[in-house]
């Protein structure tokens, strides 16, 4: 069982092609402090080989400003829109595509495993995973939207693992 590095930078990230949640955070020891968190928004009117190319240097823009030594990314799950699953599949490929370039670990966690981590509880709301993130990071209001919250929480589920994704 391989563990994760007592000091560590680690980037959260729920994967879209609309919207990529991200969040950031460091682990020195046992303690975990907020960096920052947000989305990347592409433009909707432009065909999805330019929005992937959009994310791919939002990501890489990220990374170079915060240089994290890790990141976790939440795996995919059923869809029942095909083309929307198809579209958010190459957005994740692009992202791990980019994370990989730059020399950075992947860690991969189911929704189910994210919640669990972060509340308690595999089947938590999205209104219980701000709060319980509000509390964790000890910020001054919950962490949104939804997809940012979301990386945040990912990137909490890795830095209590002790497995690698």
């Amino acid at each position: 069982m391989l563990h994760i590095a007592k000091n560590s930078r680690i980037i959260g990230i729920d994967p879209g092609y609309g919207r990529v949640g991200y969040g950031l955070v460091e682990k020195k020891g046992n303690h975990i402090s907020y960096l920052a968190h947000g989305v990347i928004e592409t433009t909707k009117k432009k065909k999805l080989a330019y929005r992937l190319c959009e994310i791919d240097e939002e990501i890489g823009a990220i990374i170079d400003e915060f240089q994290p030594t890790e990141a976790s990314i939440e795996k995919l799950f059923f869809f029942r829109n095909v083309t929307t699953a198809m579209a958010v599949s190459e957005a994740r490929g692009v992202i791990q595509l980019c994370i990989y370039k730059k020399e950075i670990a992947i860690h991969e966690y189911a929704p189910f495993e994210i919640k669990q981590a972060v509340t308690g509880n595999g089947r938590a709301e999205k209104g219980q995973i701000q709060r319980v993130l509000k509390m964790l990071l000890n910020l001054s209001k919950t962490p949104k939207p939804d997809d940012a919250a979301d990386a945040l929480a990912a990137c909490i589920c890795h830095a209590n693992s002790h497995h690698r994704g």
